[in-house]
């Protein structure tokens, strides 16, 4: 049952973010480092589509343990991002300087959600469906 409710909650806050990623691009394009190479809205909109379906994949029980650990791996791959975000937050104000240190550990709790959700909707071994 806890397992249902976060994946639930993980869903609706990946599929939220993802269309923001849409919606208002220009705030994630700027965190994207400059040395990685390409047009970083590319980035924006190639993280936002993944957000927007891992979130539809972790509703279904049949998808929930593969989005899981995929919402894992995005948890990590955008981790340069937030520290880029630091890096760029040099000049700003103490608020947005706050806000971008408090990003870094948020992330541990969203990959460990990730993986307890995955963990947690796995099939056991005595229960998967051997053709014959």
């Amino acid at each position: 049952m806890f397992i249902d409710r976060l994946a639930k909650f993980m869903s609706g806050a990946l599929m939220f973010m993802g269309t923001l990623h849409f919606l208002a691009p220009k705030p994630f394009d700027a965190i994207v480092p400059e040395e990685l190479p390409g047009d970083a809205r590319n980035y924006t909109y190639a993280s936002g589509v993944a957000e927007l379906g891992l979130g539809a994949a972790l509703l279904p029980k049949r998808t929930r343990s593969t989005a899981a650990a995929l919402a894992a791996a995005l948890f990590v791959a955008v981790f340069p991002a937030n520290v880029n975000t630091i890096r760029i937050f040099v000049d700003k104000g103490p608020l947005l300087k706050w806000i971008a240190w408090l990003r870094l550990p948020l992330q541990l709790p969203m990959i460990a959600a990730a993986i307890a959700v995955w963990r947690g909707s796995r099939r056991p071994a005595d229960e998967t469906v051997v053709d014959g």
